[in-house]
């Protein structure tokens, strides 16, 4: 299966149709007047529909196993066509279109099923998504054509020329992957002045600041120290998602102190300092975060 632990859980909701064509009016007939030899045949066929979308997982081998909070069926007759829809809908990292497909699919074939005996003309039709929502397609990404990034790394090791700057290389990747154009990579100290003064002079150059180690506990961890008397506004939205996606990850993301917030209209991130904190950090805002620029410019929709 694909892997979808980098994701975030939003709102998923699928509605899928089936068509089940009958030959004659006598069969619409007696589904409406519930006179079917093998019993109702709307209810009958909702109860299997609600099984084939549990149990989608189960029979599709790159579905993931999900919880699924709604499932509803409705059925429309015009002329000698049932039309089915199934919606289906889940708070969860990946989307429910397939398990909305598969139990209109499943309603179909239980009413093929059911009413064969009395119609040898069944068809079935038009097994198609009709609409979808959550993911990237309901909320697209920001253009960052005009974000200009720095990265700093606050770390004494580093400063000092020793060690591999590991933290500082997955801020860029990812920055990288979103085509956001960035400086070098600037190595500071875990010094408050020092951090101060480097934020400040990034300030004029660029609206997106990040800014990696230096959130933990030890005495000399003061990136959050340096960075909050500089923000306009702290957006605690986003650092309260860090942790929790940090969290779900390791118990120990609870004791990470990161910020966020803005300096006028440039976005300041102070993350973590491990390669996988980082990565994680970003993982779990970006790109969703890039959403405060159309704010900072007055834009509300």
């Amino acid at each position: 299966m694909v892997d979808i632990t980098h994701k975030s859980n939003t709102l998923r909701i699928a509605i899928a149709q089936a068509i089940v064509k009958v030959s004659k009016q006598e069969t619409v007939d007696a589904i409406k007047n519930n006179s079917v030899p093998k019993g109702d045949v709307f209810a009958m066929s909702k109860a299997a529909g609600l099984l084939g979308v549990k149990k989608t997982p189960e029979l599709l081998p790159d579905c993931h196993p999900m919880p699924i909070e709604y499932t509803d069926v409705n059925y429309r007759i015009e002329n000698l066509d049932i039309f089915i829809e199934v919606t289906v809908k889940t708070i969860y990292k990946t989307g429910v279109e397939v398990e909305a497909m598969h139990g209109a699919s499943i309603v179909a074939l239980n009413m093929y099923d059911m009413l064969k005996p009395i119609d040898k003309g069944l068809e079935i039709r038009n097994i198609k998504l009709l609409k979808k929502k959550g993911g990237k397609s309901s909320y697209p990404t920001f253009d960052v054509s005009n974000i200009h990034a720095g990265v700093i790394v606050c770390s004494d090791t580093l400063s000092k020329g020793e060690g591999e700057d590991v933290s500082g290389n997955v801020i860029q990747n990812r920055l990288k992957s979103y085509r956001i154009s960035s400086k070098e990579t600037i190595i500071v100290p875990d010094d408050l002045d020092m951090i101060q003064d480097t934020v400040k002079r990034l300030v004029n150059d660029c609206n997106l600041i990040l800014l990696t180690g230096g959130t933990g506990l030890s005495p000399r961890d003061v990136t959050p120290e340096a960075i909050l008397p500089l923000l306009d506004k702290r957006i605690s939205g986003a650092e309260e998602t860090i942790r929790r996606f940090g969290q779900d990850r390791m118990p120990y993301a609870l004791l990470s102190r990161s910020v966020v917030g803005t300096i006028g209209n440039c976005l300041v991130m102070a993350l973590p300092g491990s390669s996988k904190g980082v990565a994680e950090s970003m993982d779990a805002v970006l790109p969703q975060l890039f959403h405060s620029y159309k704010v900072l410019k007055g834009e509300r929709h």
